[in-house]
């Protein structure tokens, strides 16, 4: 591997073509760009990562499954990184869940239930990345939205439609929604009351009956210069299902209210006089959506030089000619029929621009075109066009400016499947023009599946063959497999992610993909003329030849992890560092035993540690003298802050409506599981301990803002963790809690942590053992303003640890053990995550046949691998009772960075 890769580098340096054969030539300043920028991709390669899942989307109770795929430059499996992280976000963009998973060769499996605890009916989304990866400005984490829906005890579904209304001086909002119960039937004259919450502060509320029908029919209004908008909160009903059951339903109402806009790109970047330019366009509605749109382009004469028309998604292109001087604006007409006026970028009168033809098989044709004024400042005077690709330079060539345009053709071969980067540079380095241009080989990596039979019956045995081969030769690659009953999981194939759209486009471009999948799916001509559409209007990652050229080198925060590990310094408790102190980590559970002894400087550090994430780890430094006066401290892990959901366009408003024949199967499936409803017994109160017990928190309300009881953090192993998920209203961010609302406002002021009615520092929660906590409350406002303002906090939470039973001697010793050791800690870190097998059954033996299958995913092997010599390999599994089209989606990567994918579908009967 690492020879083809330095073979393709060195070819790549050596082949310095220009336009024209007359004006070749080789000089240092072009090689110094070449070989500084090879030197940076290849010293700072970027992690790219993909996430193969089981299925689009889950119901609560399903087990998600997952593949992760992590490469480096060529799309070679990376050897970077031996540590992936995947989160699960909530809509709220509250953390719910941290995997960390072992990478082995690029390559790590995992698997996440969807317990009912943790989860709910709702939007998702998902995140991967490696600590690698926090070191780029600009990460290229995976994401994706996925949505889960609830068929366990339900007993209202519903499904809301928006009407905007507004004007320039009020919101006004209408919502139509319909109440049925779990068999589809309306609930007909039901009393429901209603409000809209922004920031935890009601701004609308009423109450009203439904229909015949089940329909409400609500108004919601606000000023538009009120503090709190109704855009940016919820809608929250409440139905009396019965005379004593009231059922609440949470609604967003981000996209209730719909703007739209249009951006215009000329290819290159620049409008520039007298240069006839390639316009790309994009309008997008305010969800992110593209919507169909047309119009004219006027210049400040209003006169018209263009019209235009979306080709794809609210895309499109034209052409038109700028001239010096002059302005333009564009008139739209959206597919609603509502229109604006938007003003393109303004004309550049002298400049230089990168034009290319990308609709040639086997090459790409580029254009450098200069206008009169630039070329009569310019002439005789050097520029380079340098591409690359995948982290590496693939292209480069150099030549006097002689001609105002010069014309060449570049062959494919010379670039990597994927996204291809050309920039246009003076002699002293400075970019110029940038264009980038999708390659899409048609030898990629042939994956061919194949089974004995087109159609099977139910609960029977399926075999299934693959072969994968790379220009006719057979290949060894690591693939994983999942197989769906299509009539249970219907899923439209352009929106899907897949290998393709995760390692070729999404990780090199900014922003939301819609429908990304389209443009591998049974590519053609038109779908290539729409992706050269979409690379024209979306922002991408790239390097910044400028600071490479100054030898500005990325810095390195942090680096690749090896395993997991702990670090911290051991000081005196006058604050002198330990030098060479005795240190001993035990892990019990799997009976490993560590010694190690700090630097000069205090420091210490166990690395390539392998434990799960139950795993209770102990570090002391009690075998040093005097070790009663030292104190260890650790340090903490870096995790990047949760961020808005920018593939938000891909959630689902109504998940009952939409996952209907899902959730149908689901609560058949999960019917054991139905919860009881709750039954009240009332006895006498025992009191608990809360922040009044304690004088330093008198002011605060007498009840929290959220408060989350003990029970609640059954299973936890480290609190600190947990707290994060669990603290409603509160965001974690560099080490510290913040409230959400007031951090969103700019207030960076931390929130105070009282453990016991004492002010105890953040890191002091990583000690606590949630198994002795009574409850947490959570104060995201100090009405009076006392416990602020006393300890500088802005918000409050309060952990109340439970208290011993009274009247209960202790002996010395017990009470020795009770006090803080600062010379050792005990904590429960975040360990790998527990691999779990796919269940699949055998109907092999007749008594097994009795029982009834109602799985979705049929089958889902992470493991497969192809033979080196032959490229084949097979597999099997059983139907379930579901009939209908089943589908077999095959996925992965070659030890040369080729990735493939396939699919295949087979009858059950």
């Amino acid at each position: 591997m690492k020879i083809f890769r330095i073979l393709f580098i060195a070819v790549s340096f050596l082949y310095l073509l220009n336009f024209t054969a007359s004006a070749q030539t080789d000089t240092v300043s072009i090689n110094t760009i070449i070989t500084k920028t090879n030197k940076v991709l290849t010293d700072y390669p970027a992690e790219k990562i993909y996430l193969h899942f089981d299925k689009p989307y889950y119901a609560v109770a399903d087990t998600v499954w997952f593949k992760a795929y992590v490469t480096e430059n060529q799309n070679f499996l990376s050897g970077i990184s031996k540590i992936v992280y995947v989160d699960v976000i909530n809509q709220r963009d509250s953390l719910i869940q941290t995997l960390k998973l072992p990478l082995t060769g690029g390559i790590a499996e995992g698997n996440i239930p969807l317990s009912l605890e943790n989860y709910t009916q709702g939007n998702y989304h998902i995140r991967a990345y490696t600590l690698w990866m926090l070191n780029s400005d600009d990460p290229a984490f995976f994401n994706k939205t996925f949505y889960i829906g609830e068929a366990i005890g339900k007993e209202v579904k519903t499904h809301i439609t928006y009407k905007n209304s507004s004007t320039d001086k009020q919101e006004k909002i209408d919502a139509r929604i319909q109440f049925k119960d779990i068999n589809n039937k309306p609930y007909s004259n039901r009393i429901v009351n209603w409000q809209v919450v922004t920031s935890y502060t009601t701004i609308a509320r009423g109450r009203g009956t439904t229909d015949v029908s089940g329909y409400l029919n609500i108004s919601m209004t606000a000023n538009q210069k009120a503090e709190y908008q109704l855009q940016k909160g919820e809608l929250i009903t409440s139905i009396n299902t019965t005379d004593k059951d009231v059922i609440n339903n949470t609604f967003q109402l981000k996209n209730a209210i719909i703007n739209k806009d249009a951006q215009f790109f000329p290819e290159g970047g620049n409008l520039i006089a007298g240069l006839t330019s390639k316009v790309a366009f994009k309008a997008v509605k305010s969800d992110g959506l593209g919507i169909n749109a047309k119009g004219v382009v006027s210049d400040n004469d209003g006169k018209q030089v263009a019209t235009f028309t979306a080709q794809h998604l609210g895309m499109g292109s034209f052409t038109m000619l700028p001239e010096a001087g002059k302005t333009y604006k564009a008139s739209l007409t959206y597919a609603d029929g509502t229109t604006q006026t938007v003003n393109l970028p303004a004309v550049t009168a002298s400049g230089i621009s990168i034009v290319i033809n990308n609709t040639d098989d086997e090459n790409i044709g580029v254009k450098i075109t200069s206008n009169d004024a630039f070329f009569q400042s310019n002439q005789g005077k050097k520029f380079y066009l340098i591409a690359q690709s995948k982290g590496v330079v693939c292209y480069g060539a150099q030549t006097a400016l002689s001609n105002k345009e010069y014309n060449t053709t570049i062959p494919k071969l010379k670039f990597p499947s994927g996204i291809a980067q050309f920039t246009l540079f003076t002699e002293s380095g400075q970019p110029l023009s940038e264009r980038i241009v999708f390659v899409q080989h048609k030898n990629g990596l042939a994956l061919t599946v194949t089974s004995p039979a087109l159609s099977y019956g139910i609960k029977k045995k399926v075999k299934i063959n693959l072969a994968a081969k790379k220009d006719g030769l057979p290949v060894d690659g690591n693939f994983s497999v999942s197989v769906v009953d299509e009539t249970k999981v219907p899923f439209n194939e352009d929106g899907a992610s897949t290998i393709f759209t995760g390692l070729l486009l999404a990780s090199d471009l900014k922003g939301y993909i819609e429908k990304p999948n389209y443009y591998f799916n049974a590519p053609d001509a038109k779908k290539a003329a729409d992706l050269d559409v979409l690379l024209l209007t979306q922002g991408y990652r790239k390097y910044s030849y400028p600071d490479i050229i100054a030898n500005k080198l990325p810095k390195i925060t942090y680096l690749p992890e090896q395993g997991i590990e702990f670090s911290g310094i051991l000081r005196l408790s006058n604050g002198i560092p330990v030098r060479k102190g005795a240190l001993l980590l035990t892990i019990p559970d799997k009976r490993i035993n560590m010694e190690g002894t700090t630097d000069p400087v205090g420091n210490f550090k166990f690395s390539n540690l392998v434990f799960n994430d139950s795993s209770k780890v102990t570090i002391t430094a009690k075998y040093n003298v005097n070790y009663k006066n030292m104190t260890l401290s650790l340090n903490g892990s870096p995790t990047p802050s949760v961020s808005r959901n920018f593939n938000g366009a891909d959630e689902v408003l109504n998940i009952d409506s939409t996952l209907t024949t899902y959730l149908d199967n689901s609560k058949k499936q999960y019917s054991y599981l139905n919860t009881l409803k709750d039954v009240t017994i009332k006895a006498a109160a025992i009191p608990k301990v809360s922040h009044k017990d304690y004088p330093a928190l008198t002011g605060l309300s007498a009840m929290a803002d959220h408060e989350i009881a003990g029970d609640r953090l059954t299973g936890c192993n480290m609190f600190i963790n947990c707290l994060q998920t669990m603290a409603t209203g509160t965001t974690f961010i560099d080490g510290n809690f913040y409230v959400t609302r007031d951090y969103n406002q700019g207030n960076k002021t931390p929130m105070g942590i009282f453990i016991n009615g004492m002010l105890m520092d953040v890191n002091q929660l990583a000690s606590i053992d949630a198994n002795n906590v009574e409850s947490v409350e959570i104060f995201l406002r100090d009405e009076l303003g006392l416990v602020n303002r006393n300890n500088n906090v802005n918000g409050v939470i309060v952990v109340n640890q439970k208290k011993a039973p009274k009247g209960t001697k202790i002996s010395k010793s017990q009470l020795l053990d009770m006090l803080p050791k600062y010379y050792e800690l005990t904590f429960s870190p975040q360990g790998y995550n527990k691999e779990r097998q796919f269940y699949s059954p055998k109907y092999d033996v007749p008594a097994n046949l009795n029982r009834n299958d109602l799985r979705t995913t049929i089958y889902w092997n992470p493991k497969v691998l192809t033979d080196k010599t032959t490229g084949t390999t097979s597999f099997d599994f059983y139907n379930a009772d579901g009939k209908g089209q089943y589908k077999v989606v095959v996925e992965g990567i070659d030890a040369n960075g080729n990735i493939g994918r396939s699919i295949f579908r087979y009858t059950v009967k």
